[in-house]
């Protein structure tokens, strides 16, 4: 039975830089989304942070987010909390992103983690469209094994997640990430092994002269990871933790490195 009260929400930002200085010049959502004042940045930019009035997504909720950075633009995305995925008897929801970087924009994507509860079932798809090279994209997105308070250590029904990148016309990265810990040996070998967190970042290229300062960084951390090199000099960077604020820690020092070499 479909859930009567499973809604679909949608927010839509445009960024555009003008004298120097990124602002929005288009917004607009549906409940229970909302954003706040953006917040300025020491070089012109703008940080923004969508707030959400509901309790977490429900079973029959779908989302969709739209980001556009137009040309020399400067933004980035934060979130006010873990987003919590509910417990739901059946059914699933969804998500799906939909981001475009033009020339010589600039965006970090860096939502608060995610925690599937026990039961719950949920679609992500991201399609990101780079304008080119000067077109920078920074993708931090950490899940973790559920409310291990609760005892619900990979307890979720499903998680899955698309994630396409294009620049211009061509794809230069995709990840097709499906859990179903029903039929997984979650923390066997090839999967989680032992750790609960983890965190997929993506870098935009050319950026292959962080490959081994980023290796640096996750030699300091409490956690294991990998750096692999792109066709295009992009990086994808995977790492797995016991905490989320460990991979956190971790995913920001990757990124202020990846910020002082633009």
């Amino acid at each position: 039975m479909d859930n009567q009260f499973g809604k679909t929400s949608r927010l839509s930002v445009s960024a555009v830089c003008r004298d120097g200085r990124t602002i929005l010049d288009d917004v607009s959502f549906t409940a229970p989304y909302k954003l706040m004042k953006p917040f300025p940045k020491a070089n012109g930019g703008i940080q923004i942070m969508p707030v959400c009035a509901s309790a977490g997504i429900m079973r029959g909720d779908t989302q969709e987010f739209a980001y556009h950075v137009g040309a020399g633009a400067d933004l980035e995305v934060l979130s006010q909390s873990f987003d919590k995925i509910h417990k739901m008897d059946s059914g699933s929801a969804s998500r799906h992103i939909h981001i475009e970087v033009e020339l010589d924009a600039v965006l970090y994507y860096a939502p608060q983690p995610v925690i599937p509860f026990a039961q719950s079932a949920f679609d992500s798809e991201m399609d990101i469209h780079l304008a080119d090279v000067s077109s920078r994209f920074f993708l931090q997105d950490i899940i973790s094994c559920g409310r291990t308070a609760y005892d619900e250590r990979f307890a979720y029904r499903r998680f899955s997640s698309k994630v396409w990148i294009t620049r211009g016309e061509e794809l230069i990265y995709r990840d097709n990430t499906r859990y179903e810990p029903d039929k997984m040996p979650m923390e066997g070998m090839g999967m989680y092994e032992g750790y609960t967190h983890m965190a997929n970042l993506f870098l935009s290229g050319p950026c292959t002269q962080l490959q081994e300062p980023i290796w640096d960084i996750l030699e300091q951390a409490e956690a294991e990871g990998g750096v692999t090199a792109l066709t295009q000099g992009d990086l994808a960077v995977r790492i797995f933790g016991t905490r989320a604020q460990q991979l956190q820690q971790t995913a920001e020092k990757i990124r202020q490195l990846y910020e002082n070499n633009l």
